[in-house]
């Protein structure tokens, strides 16, 4: 068994812009060493749960995506609700202990980069979940993110996405990169209406956003 990757060397990733790396070296660790994923909580996000339970979020017939999956925890929530899920992450070790952990789930677990996702995704989704994965990511790949995920959401469709919180003249203070209001503001350049923005002061600072695409299916 290979050695720990130690965190110098994760940072450096990070540096670099090696998002692959970065996260897949996090996973390694976790797998091979009884490493720490610092963002897995092994439950779906609180604030999911919340918001699908007031919204009586109904899934069947419907299509979702989970950016950056992480160990799918949301995913298989929103499997239970009945939706037909396509999940991705950058890091091939993660999916590959999605695919491990639920053996049974009829989730489709698949390697994928944000910045580059597959052209056939486009206005497909009924419904797009984006939990924490572009506050770790640096501000010029943020961007292009954005439009690629805004494009996946299919006419008509929604997009819920959950972050960290800031002041547009606060400093990002590196990674994670909490997004303000005014970033977050690109998604409606890309045909996403903001349908609903609730703001967290519990510490650390959190936005819950839901968007709609505008135009017909």
């Amino acid at each position: 068994m290979s050695e720990p990757i130690p965190q110098s060397r994760i940072e450096t990733y990070f540096r670099e812009n090696n998002m692959e790396g970065a996260f897949d070296a996090v996973y390694r660790n976790a797998r091979d060493h009884g490493g720490r994923v610092p963002w897995d909580d092994r439950q779906p996000a609180t604030q999911l749960v919340e918001w699908a339970d007031r919204h009586n979020l109904n899934g069947h017939g419907r299509r979702a995506l989970v950016v950056g999956c992480g160990l799918g925890d949301d995913a298989e929530y929103l499997a239970i609700l009945g939706f037909a899920v396509t999940a991705f992450d950058i890091s091939p070790t993660a999916i590959e202990l999605c695919q491990a952990r639920w053996t049974e789930s009829k989730v489709e677990y698949v390697v994928g980069d944000v910045t580059n996702l597959p052209s056939e995704w486009h206005n497909r989704f009924d419904f797009v979940l984006e939990s924490r994965t572009l506050q770790a990511m640096t501000w010029q790949h943020t961007a292009p993110a954005i439009e690629t995920i805004a494009a996946c959401v299919k006419p008509n469709g929604n997009l819920l996405l959950l972050c960290l919180g800031r002041n547009p003249e606060d400093s990002k203070r590196g990674i994670p990169w909490a997004l303000s209001r005014e970033e977050l503001g690109l998604f409606t350049k890309h045909g996403l209406i903001e349908v609903e923005f609730e703001e967290f002061l519990n510490t650390p600072r959190r936005f819950r956003v839901y968007y709609q695409k505008v135009g017909t299916p």
